[in-house]
């Protein structure tokens, strides 16, 4: 397959600019709940909604499954970019417990999606599962007000 010169620049642009983003969004998870708190927290507009694509809710999945983010009324912007109406996601899994005023903490419960995804793959044991989708700022706190997703139940199969 024959590439032009300006194609494989696109390509080294494209790379470099999304492992920057995502280099970014990891140094940026690092800021301390002391850090976050110095600043007031990001405002949602009016109508803004964060929501589950997939799997559909009371679906049955396997181990490994597709997980798509919606979101209406809002843009995304990587972890530790501050810009006005924006935020990434974080998915809430079997109702995990968070303060509405601090970073919300990944954990197994708590996935965050820092570098701007959309969509990811996640793995869960068998059995009944709740999802949750909570968009969070540039400093991973949910908004004011908050914009948080319908729960969703799925059971993975064996």
């Amino acid at each position: 397959m024959k590439y032009t010169f300006t194609t494989i620049i696109s390509a080294i642009a494209l790379l470099t600019g999304a492992a920057f983003a995502a280099d970014k969004a990891n140094k940026h998870a690092a800021k301390t709940k002391h850090e976050a708190g110095t600043e007031p927290k990001a405002t949602s507009p009016k109508g803004a909604k964060v929501y589950i694509i997939l799997p559909k809710d009371g679906k049955t999945v396997k181990k490994k499954f597709a997980v798509k983010f919606g979101l209406k009324g809002m843009g995304i912007a990587p972890a530790g970019i501050k810009f006005p109406n924006t935020g990434h996601h974080h998915l809430i899994i079997d109702g995990a417990k968070f303060d509405m005023d601090l970073p919300l903490q990944a954990s197994d419960q708590i996935r965050h999606f820092g570098a701007g995804q959309t969509e990811a793959i996640i793995e869960l044991p068998p059995g009944k599962h709740t999802l949750q989708l909570v968009l969070g700022d540039h400093l991973h706190r949910p908004h004011d007000p908050p914009v948080i997703s319908e729960t969703i139940t799925v059971t993975v199969e064996e």
